[in-house]
């Protein structure tokens, strides 16, 4: 876990600290001084590889300007053996440093050790995560929503555990309630229309019209005939939805497959009925005294929750009163448990039953109001669920073509589902471009996913890849295969392209720290453009066929690290790395 940055954070504070305390010896600075003082990479590479700015911190405490403690210290900072080869003051009083051979090297060295474990680390070690993502309802196709949520969910679960995490992949089958008795209608409506005619029979108003649901119920009647025509109501709502979910559950499976994503488990809600799980967590709920009954309905006091939380976090009472807080309900008056009731129970389990150290779901922004309640009933059951449970909002997809809005298949002219969409796309193109920034929406251009040159992020960074690989192969040919480290003279990659692209692959595990802190794992997608950037820039700037044997090794080291690292960064977001295009 070896992160050349951070070494080079720690190594200046700890030059500058040493410093501190030999001029502190010799009386020209006060003594016993704690300075908390933060270590930086300047945007400006003018001002330095990184920056302190532990004279500015120090200047009130030691009752001296900034420059004059900064001169001082500079007078004591001994570089001799660090990854530095100079140190100077800039502006109000920071200390820029400027990297040495030893750690452009050390880069190099980190990544031949660690290989294909480059970049991971420890962070989260112990930690046990889920994350619970996509989770559609089973009564249709999958859309753009849930192909964008596939990626977040998925590249988010890769970069925890690059990050240490045990992670589980968990989806949630919403096999109950509401949706699946309109489901029933639907299917109802449908198959009787086979038997009797579409004029014969209406079709509820609030239905799923699509012609899946057409599709599904002259299979039904294929498999089972009239049979089903004067049977009870009751039997034959039952009997169409376990029909349409036996084919809809395995469909959406295989789509997600193609998709490159599997799951540790598929949660059915219907089992937390079935069970007595959900009104066992109502209860819960009850016996610590946060449900009422009204007119026959069992409520949540999610306002008072809420208001607790608030409190808390520091809002005041009158900003309180502006938000409008509502109740919930658990229980409807004719005994049903709500929606609402059956994901608080599931929550629970998550963390109760199962054990979760952290929960984190992917929804669409139109779950934002959905997200308080939900923690806050978390807390109600003492779970802590405002620390707990982390929610990842993402935006809204807009299709496009040429720059016009797209809405319908060219292939079905119906509605784009997941399953169109990877007809008409490469799968790696559609993961790359829906691992985009969550909180943003996104703009997919059908068009621009499919090119073939430098405009497509994703033909850009896996061409970098194959371009090496190409490289490596016939430079393998003629004789020259990449050299252990032991036998490169790393200070021969001195030019600007070569230091630019070792300082890229060194922000690798910067990246992923910080993808795994945002849960934006759109981090590495970034990332990879730039670093495909520096190595072509590099490829154009520096020969390495017909170089002298001892640069050409330090080069061809460079490419093949760089390939290393192009490799890792696309493996997190589930796309190939080809060795040829």
């Amino acid at each position: 876990m070896i992160n050349m940055i951070q070494n080079a954070k720690d190594q200046v504070l700890a030059l500058t600290n040493r410093a501190y305390e030999q001029a502190a010896a010799a009386g020209q600075l006060p003594g016993g001084v704690a300075v908390r003082a933060g270590v930086e990479i300047p945007k400006d590479p003018a001002n330095g590889d990184y920056t302190t700015t532990f004279a500015l911190a120090a200047a009130k405490a030691m009752h001296k300007s900034p420059r004059e403690i900064a001169g001082t210290l500079l007078e004591h900072i001994d570089l001799t053996g660090s990854y530095f080869a100079s140190a100077e003051i800039a502006g109000a009083g920071f200390l820029n440093f400027r990297l040495a051979p030893a750690w452009f090297a050390g880069v190099l060295s980190a990544v031949d050790s660690e290989g294909a474990a480059y970049g991971r680390s420890n962070a989260l070690a112990g930690q046990k995560i889920m994350v619970e993502f996509v989770s559609a309802n089973p009564t249709g196709p999958m859309h753009m929503g849930n192909a964008r949520g596939g990626v977040l969910g998925d590249t988010l679960a890769s970069v925890l555990e690059a990050a240490g995490a045990s992670v589980w992949r968990e989806f949630y089958v919403n096999d109950a309630g509401n949706q699946i008795e309109k489901f029933a209608n639907s299917l109802e409506a449908r198959y009787l229309q086979i038997l009797l005619g579409e004029d014969a029979v209406a079709f509820p108003e609030d239905g799923y019209h699509g012609d899946d649901i057409k599709e599904l119920a002259q299979s039904f009647y294929e498999a089972h005939g009239d049979s089903f025509r004067d049977t009870p109501t009751e039997e034959r709502h039952t009997a169409l939805a376990a029909f349409g979910l036996e084919r809809n559950i395995p469909k959406m499976k295989s789509d997600l497959l193609r998709y490159k994503i599997s799951y540790d488990q598929w949660f059915f809600e219907s089992g937390l009925h079935e069970s007595g799980y959900v009104a066992e967590t109502v209860q819960k709920l009850t016996d610590r005294g946060y449900t009422y009954e009204k007119e026959g309905a069992l409520w949540l006091a999610t306002s008072r929750i809420l208001e607790e939380n608030y409190r808390k976090a520091g809002k005041s009472e009158k900003d309180i009163a502006k938000l409008d807080l509502k109740d919930d309900v658990l229980r409807r008056a004719n005994g049903f448990y709500t929606y609402f009731a059956a994901d608080i129970a599931y929550h629970r389990n998550k963390f109760d039953e199962r054990g979760f150290d952290r929960v984190i779901n992917i929804w669409g922004a139109d779950h934002h109001g959905h997200v308080a309640r939900l923690k806050g009933a978390m807390d109600a059951l003492g779970l802590d669920g405002t620390n707990r449970l982390d929610i990842v909002l993402m935006q809204l997809v807009k299709l496009l073509r040429d720059g016009e809005v797209v809405r319908m298949s060219k292939r079905t002219g119906k509605a784009i589902s997941l399953t169109d969409l990877l007809d008409e796309v490469p799968v790696d193109a559609a993961r790359w471009f829906f691992n985009a920034k969550p909180d943003t929406q996104m703009d997919f251009d059908l068009g621009l996913a499919v090119r073939e040159d430098s405009e497509n992020p994703i033909y850009y960074v896996e061409y970098a890849h194959a371009r090496i690989c190409s490289l490596l192969r016939n430079l393998e040919g003629e004789g020259y295969a990449v050299p252990a480290m032991e036998a490169v003279d790393a200070a021969l990659l001195s030019g600007e392209t070569e230091t630019a692209l070792i300082k890229q692959i060194s922000f690798f595990c910067e990246e992923l720290r910080l993808a795994a802190r945002d849960y934006d794992p759109s981090h590495i997608n970034r990332y990879l453009v730039e670093l495909a950037g520096c190595f072509h820039r590099f490829y154009t700037a520096c020969r390495i066929k017909g170089e002298e044997p001892a640069l050409l090794a330090a080069r061809l080291k460079l490419a093949d690290a760089t390939r290393l690292i192009l490799k890792n960064g696309l493996q997190l977001l589930g796309v190939d790395a080809p060795e040829k295009m």
